[in-house]
């Protein structure tokens, strides 16, 4: 080495660190074509289904597009595992396993009604733990899925639902494939620990996990009973937004989602798979792991994204902006231009502008709104929410804040606050009318409903009525007829 040179060698910080709240590695970056081996050089070379794969093992695709699709809608991933996924016993449906997801949303649906006034639910019970050596059967997270509400059908690739899931005990020798839809899953209280054909995910509440349709996975729950929220959507994925005049940066940065890394089972006890397809769910036996994916490679990958590193985005001097600039995920519907449903999160963030009425404003939306809380203090509308529950407004119907908080918020002496601090709350902003379940409304989960006040705006005040004189005065001003006496 010439003398005064002096070289360095980089080694790609493509994996993240461990953690004792998450024992578990990542790949880093969102929509990325990923590659991964438990085993190194296990993927072949410039092709994907060589005569022979190393070590015996298996090549086998599975699709998440039409295979004749543009470049940038393909999603897929190749993995060469230790047995074939087709390898295994008869598919038969289980109609008692969970009769309270729900997937066809129409009136001809019995199960499933319009709602036109505010719902909001109070938190959903978490399960009793089931003690060491218990003869009570528990509840796994596929039991424990109950179904909110949702718009269209799976069937036809378009439409979306909302369930609640509670569950007290991991899932054993047993993996779920939602053939449905794509699962974007929120833990409220206690982690998740997810295994996928991929590799493993470990959630906790704050983090916020997608897994796409037909990737087998299981529920492991490390700490006990849990609880949360699940948004699924039908024959389309998951998107990062469009940030258009926002430019390069802003919003969920890319580099922070992070997706797992290849590992693999050997075990040949026997196992039960089941299918979700159209609502109904089906089971089949196999003798062997199905998490036995030695290496993959493709961009039909599950992943995960901690909310807290949201980069929000506000109004700086006056006015607000609508509540989609705090989009996290955005989930694309059949007309051009138009989303289905996005997913916005509500963290702490300051809150500056001048002259201007801060809380949300009175307003009637062609979405649905339904928000759901996952800690601390929730404020924005005129029900309560707290921690597990959910609240659902139904499109085009009139919602907003309170009159004492209108009150409050016309008369207080503004300043630079910040809002959301020790919070995260979340909207599934859904741009189509949503039919909610008579689970939710007359069923078990209608024990958790809270109605409003029906008289909690019988004080609200006209207070235009208190300046009629005022008014007059500029009517007549302008030669303009003036209001008559108002009693």
């Amino acid at each position: 080495m010439a003398e005064g040179k002096m070289t360095a060698t980089a080694k790609a910080a493509f994996l993240t660190n461990t953690s004792e709240a998450d024992p578990h590695s990542y790949q880093i970056g969102f929509g990325n074509r990923f590659a991964s081996e438990a085993v190194p050089n296990v993927l072949p070379k410039g092709q994907n289904v060589p005569q022979r794969v190393k070590y015996g093992l298996y090549s086998e695709q599975l699709n998440g597009a039409p295979v004749l699709s543009s470049r940038d809608a393909i999603r897929h991933v190749w993995m060469y595992r230790i047995r074939p996924s087709v390898a295994h016993g008869r598919v038969s449906p289980d109609p008692n396993l969970n009769v309270n997801i729900e997937s066809c949303f129409s009136p001809s649906n019995h199960n499933v009604e319009f709602v036109a006034s505010q719902q909001a639910w109070d938190p959903f019970p978490i399960l009793e733990p089931i003690e060491h050596g218990s003869s009570s059967a528990g509840t796994d997270f596929i039991q424990g899925i109950k179904t909110i509400g949702g718009q269209g059908d799976p069937t036809l690739r378009e439409g979306v639902a909302v369930h609640v899931f509670s569950a007290n005990i991991s899932m054993g020798h047993s993996a779920f494939s939602n053939n449905d839809g794509e699962f974007l899953i929120l833990p409220q209280h206690g982690r998740l620990n997810i295994q996928t054909e991929l590799g493993w995910i470990m959630a906790r509440p704050g983090e916020v996990v997608v897994i796409p349709a037909g990737i087998r996975f299981r529920v492991l729950l490390p700490d006990g009973p849990v609880r949360g929220y699940i948004q699924e959507v039908f024959g389309t994925h998951y998107e990062l937004p469009e940030l258009g005049v926002v430019g390069s940066n802003g919003l969920a940065l890319p580099r922070d989602f992070e997706s797992p890394v290849a590992s693999f089972d050997i075990d040949d006890t026997p196992w039960t798979i089941t299918y979700k397809l159209a609502s109904t769910l089906h089971n089949c036996k196999q003798n062997h792991s199905p998490f036995d994916v030695v290496a993959w490679h493709g961009n039909l990958v599950p992943y995960k994204y901690a909310m807290e590193k949201f980069v929000n985005m506000a109004n700086a001097n006056k006015d607000q902006a609508d509540p989609t600039i705090y989009c996290v995920l955005t989930a694309k519907s059949k007309v051009p231009g138009v989303s289905l449903s996005d997913f916005l999160v509500f963290t702490k963030k300051w809150i500056t502008a001048e002259d201007t009425f801060r809380p949300p404003y009175y307003h009637r939306n062609m979405s649905t709104e339904i928000m759901g809380l996952i800690y601390g203090k929730y404020g924005g509308s005129s029900h309560v929410l707290d921690g597990g529950g959910l609240s659902y407004e139904a499109s085009y119907m009139p919602h907003g804040e309170t009159y004492d908080t209108w009150k409050d918020a016309t008369t207080r002496e503004l300043e630079n606050v910040i809002i959301c601090e020790d919070t995260m709350a979340f909207m599934f902003h859904i741009s189509v009318p949503v039919l909610l379940t008579k689970w939710a409304t007359q069923g078990d989960g209608s024990k958790y409903l809270h109605t409003s006040d029906p008289h909690q705006w019988d004080n609200l005040k006209a207070h235009f009525l208190d300046h009629l004189e005022e008014v007059n005065t500029d009517l007549k001003a302008a030669g303009l007829p003036m209001l008559a006496q108002h009693n």
